[in-house]
């Protein structure tokens, strides 16, 4: 009998690890999915699920991409993710949050850790007295390139945004580019102040009002329904939220010729990807333009270089896309295929 084999998401996942401590509540899922190029890296995720399968599925799926993302990136390093179950108040302790180091630290090495959503570097640093395995730590621990790696992703997807327009659009800047930005979290926030600082024009959605609306403020976007946010007509839609946003039925609706976001995973299948090349929808791969968090938590982790280096490894995304998108436009494959094929070439599963 199979019980995870079978799963749709699972990709020869080389390993599944589910953690329990009755103490603290801790019920957690971490996914390894390859250490082809180096340890399996991958931040942790805080989470509510409506069900277990649900975390399972995010783990596998998280994990996959994290092996892309790295090596994409040209990291040493392979792919994992961990989840934590949250119950329906969120309810997380420094106690639980230890656990989990604890389970991080029996792994190995084999697995390392950074901040995901619902996770913070105060988490981190609870993490840290644990196990060795982590990283996003604050500067005074971690040194140079320390701390949160939020700004970093939103750095990326700002310069990779903007080689989608230049693509696209034919232009050098985004003065007067309309970009609807779902989410105003650390990475949207960030990414939506680039924005407006090279003048575009912004509107922003987030369930949380008392966020989008300080974000609003700050960089004069209009704000926007959550459910309406991915169908507004725009040059640009950027997913900054959760993923599986970018279905059959959502990119039926979409208004724009470019999505170019933060968000992990935001094609629901991977025919998806497909669909948006028919619509002529200029698709920039997750994984490729989201590096740029990763790139500064390797460069700490690894401590193989400090600003300078992650500035550089960052200022390459643009041109990996452009490579992509090179690819696909001489091949016919979309780009998210595209991406997948180099990436399944550089951990070895061509």
């Amino acid at each position: 009998m199979s019980i995870l084999w079978d799963r749709p998401n699972f990709d020869n996942h080389e390993a599944v690890h589910f953690v329990t401590d009755e103490v603290t509540g801790l019920r957690a899922i971490i996914a390894m999915h390859s250490t082809h190029l180096g340890p399996a890296a991958g931040g942790t995720r805080f989470w509510h699920y409506a069900k277990d399968e649900d975390a399972l599925m995010d783990a596998l799926r998280l994990s996959r991409g994290m092996s892309y993302k790295n090596a994409m990136a040209g990291l040493p390093l392979g792919g994992g993710k961990a989840v934590i179950l949250a119950d329906e108040a969120r309810t997380k302790t420094p106690e639980m949050v230890a656990a989990f180091g604890r389970a991080v630290n029996r792994l190995g090495g084999n697995y390392v850790t950074a901040e995901d959503v619902g996770m913070s570097v105060a988490d981190m640093i609870t993490i840290s007295g644990e196990t060795k395995f982590v990283a996003g730590l604050p500067v005074e621990q971690a040194g140079e390139v320390g701390g949160d790696p939020g700004p970093h992703t939103a750095s990326g997807v700002f310069l990779g945004l903007k080689a989608a327009v230049r693509r696209k659009l034919g232009k050098d800047n985004l003065d007067g580019v309309h970009v609807a930005i779902q989410g105003a979290g650390s990475v949207a926030s960030h990414l939506a102040r680039h924005c407006a600082e090279e003048g575009a024009r912004l509107s922003i959605a987030d369930i949380a009002t008392d966020r989008v609306e300080a974000l609003a403020a700050d960089t004069g976007a209009t704000i926007v329904d959550p459910a309406d946010i991915l169908f507004v007509e725009a040059d640009v839609v950027s997913p900054c939220a959760l993923g599986a946003i970018l279905s059959e039925q959502s990119i039926a609706r979409l208004n724009t010729g470019i999505i170019a976001g933060a968000a992990n995973n935001q094609l629901a299948r991977p025919e998806d990807g497909q669909r948006l090349a028919a619509r002529d929808i200029l698709y920039a791969p997750d994984y490729v333009i989201n590096a740029g968090g990763i790139i500064n938590v390797s460069t700490e982790y690894l401590d193989d270089g400090g600003h300078d280096l992650v500035k550089q490894r960052i200022d390459a995304i643009p041109g990996r896309l452009d490579q992509i998108w090179d690819e696909s436009d001489n091949s016919g494959r979309d780009p998210a295929a595209v991406a997948d094929a180099m990436a399944q070439a550089l951990i070895g599963r061509a």
